[in-house]
């Protein structure tokens, strides 16, 4: 309930000018410590850009336009999602132009109301949806994106937003809200410098976007340019093989899952499973009650807890998302330096790689743990990047089994087949994810800064970028707490000392 005053009660005038709602939510408020604020309104320079519906009948399996839904905006990162189905294909003489550019902000006002992102290049190919819009601002657009990132922002909307719809809509009841300005003399600094933050942090998850792009380009090209002297060729399944396999889903055999899974069995030094990789595969700890007892869960990081990983909490681009913090205390199984972390159920293919788990880690059963018998981290990280490469390939879709996103139960990784790269070729591919650099970060005028951390950007993997977001995003939000409550903040950049 931070940043909420809930009054003991209102009068007539109150309720009249609140449509007549007798709703106690339409008359919580927010706090401020300081005087000065805007509201989202008066950082526009002009009116709201909204999307427009194609309906499902404009849909295609490949097409060069594209349609943006909302599910694209996600609240875990600055940039849009463009995986799975948040963006669809569709008929060219359905397209509507929005004129997309990079650094465009983007606010969903149904659904996920409120959640934000900014576009991190042009996308003259895609169009938003009719529940997003297109925000123009120019003047310190990237102090208000640190604010509608914040809860603080999405506190506001949901109490101007009815709780009893299904399907939330926000409309334009978002333009509303409050965003406070820094309560202290240098406040243009102030402003300055958490736009430097905002900056930082997206520049990173760029660079992420950009790592896997080069991860997939590089097995691609080792793969198709490193064939054995043999052709594929298509035939449909007899009776020996259907009983060999125990499958009867015709995705299963294919020709599009034939011939890519082909084409890694064909590769020069042949392919193996994770077993053949050094791998022990097994489910994750069992935390229901019947088979640990009783535990403590938390949001916050607890001495003596253990870390918690839910496959769901996992990215497209192999990291963690949120960690979760469970007490219990027996012995439960837990991660070791190399393992990796497979989303088994649900999203199956998002997985993680652990270089070196500083406190007890572990998963829950929906996650397979590939345990590195001899921790060798670069292998673990190039597998890692392989097993993302087969679910953004589609391969593991074709394997899994069931609805609801699928499942890949232990029984199936027989058909995981991961080619024997040469070791030099495994570092080129798995340093786009795994590559720490000792180096220091040193203070100076803040163009300096953001110079020299994208120097330090092409230096390091996935991995490591994350872990700088993260730090980023948590003293964005300290920033932005300090502005809420009227503080004084300290403009420095010591926080990097960390990276």
């Amino acid at each position: 309930m931070r940043y909420v005053d809930i009054p003991q009660k209102v009068n007539i005038h109150e309720i009249l000018g609140n449509k007549s709602s007798f709703s106690p939510h339409n008359y919580k408020k927010v706090i401020l410590g300081g005087e000065n604020y805007k509201t989202v309104k008066d950082f526009l320079t002009s009116d709201l850009v909204n999307g427009e519906e194609v309906g499902s009948d404009a849909y295609l399996r490949k097409s060069h336009k594209f349609f943006i839904r909302n599910k694209s905006l996600q609240q875990d990162t600055f940039l849009l999602s463009l995986v799975g189905d948040s963006v669809i294909p569709i008929l060219p003489s359905k397209f509507v132009n929005l004129g997309l550019q990079e650094g465009d902000l983007v606010i969903s006002k149904d659904s996920n109301i409120g959640e934000t992102i900014i576009l991190d290049k042009n996308y003259p190919n895609h169009m938003l949806s009719g529940g997003l819009y297109k925000m123009p601002v120019e003047k310190h657009k990237y102090y208000l994106f640190a604010f509608l990132k914040h809860d603080f922002f999405r506190t506001q909307l949901n109490f101007l937003v009815s709780k009893g719809a299904t399907i939330k809509h926000a409309k334009r009841l978002f333009l509303d809200c409050l965003i406070p300005l820094p309560n202290q003399k240098d406040s243009e600094k102030v402003i300055v410098y958490l736009e430097t933050l905002v900056r930082l942090a997206i520049n990173k998850e760029k660079k992420i976007k950009e790592n896997e792009e080069l991860i997939f380009a590089l097995i691609e090209k080792e793969l198709s340019s490193h064939q054995k002297n043999k052709e594929f060729r298509y035939k449909f399944p007899d009776l020996q093989t259907i009983l060999a396999t125990s499958r009867i889903d015709a995705g299963f055999y294919c020709e599009d899952y034939s011939q890519k899974q082909f084409s890694i069995r064909n590769y020069v030094n042949d392919a193996g499973s994770v077993e053949e990789w050094s791998f022990e595969i097994g489910r994750g700890q069992n935390l229901q009650v019947s088979a640990i007892g009783n535990s403590i869960y938390s949001d916050q990081k607890k001495e003596n807890f253990y870390v918690l990983v839910r496959p769901t909490n996992l990215s497209d681009f192999g990291t963690v998302t949120k960690y979760e913090y469970l007490g219990n205390s027996r012995e439960l199984d837990t991660i070791s330096e190399g393992d990796i972390i497979f989303s088994a159920e649900g999203s199956v293919g998002k997985c993680v790689m652990f270089a070196n788990p500083k406190q007890r880690m572990i998963t829950n059963i929906h996650g397979i743990v590939l345990n590195k018998k001899n921790h060798d981290i670069d292998e673990s990280a190039f597998v890692c990047c392989f097993l993302r490469y087969l679910k953004n390939l589609g391969v593991l879709d074709y394997i899994s089994v069931g609805g609801q996103g699928g499942s890949l139960a232990m029984k199936y990784w027989a058909e995981v087949k991961i080619p024997f790269f040469p070791k030099n070729k495994q570092r080129e591919v798995s340093k786009f994810y795994y590559a720490p650099a000792d180096y220091k970060i040193t203070k100076g005028d803040l163009p300096s800064i953001e110079e020299y951390d994208r120097k330090i950007n092409e230096k390091i993997g996935i991995l490591q970028l994350d872990e700088q977001v993260k730090i980023l995003k948590e003293k964005i939000s300290d920033v932005v707490d300090a502005i809420v409550g009227g503080s004084i903040v300290d403009i420095e950049f010591g926080f990097t000392d960390k990276f």
